[in-house]
């Protein structure tokens, strides 16, 4: 199913700055290595009990770099962020410059953006579905 698919995104569904991410990410996944899965679905729930990460925690955002593969990892909160930037390489690659930081102190700043994401970006009733043209990249909606 994922035989292309290299990273999985585990969003808010929602969550307005989450879907705004995404799409961001569909936009420019040029090698086409992001797929996406709701943090309320099954799979999303699976994989971060795997990782002892807690599935009931939608205020973070996790990448699972090398989904399916030996390598697979996960990474959470600003170096999920960091990460997805350098994965999209181009300009965005420069974010490699964060690697200098402290997580903590990336970590203070998502935080902050993670606690008041729903009052300046938007909270959907249900989980928002991409367009029909991108639709299979998502693997599970929630």
């Amino acid at each position: 199913m994922l035989a292309r698919a290299q990273h999985l995104v585990l969003y808010d569904g929602v969550c307005g700055l989450c879907n705004r991410l995404n799409q961001f990410i569909l936009k420019r996944d040029r090698l086409d290595r992001f797929r996406f899965a709701a943090l309320q679905s099954s799979i999303a729930g699976d994989l971060l009990r795997r990782y002892q990460c807690n599935p009931n925690d939608l205020d973070t955002v996790y990448v699972v770099a090398d989904y399916g593969q030996p390598t697979e990892r996960v990474l959470w909160k600003a170096r999920a962020v960091v990460f997805v930037l350098r994965a999209l390489g181009g300009l965005w690659g420069c974010a490699r410059i964060l690697d200098f930081l402290p997580t903590a102190v990336l970590d203070v700043l998502y935080t902050f953006v993670a606690r008041h994401r729903y009052r300046w970006f938007g909270r959907s009733e249900q989980c928002t579905l991409p367009d029909l043209r991108h639709r299979s990249k998502l693997i599970d909606p929630g």
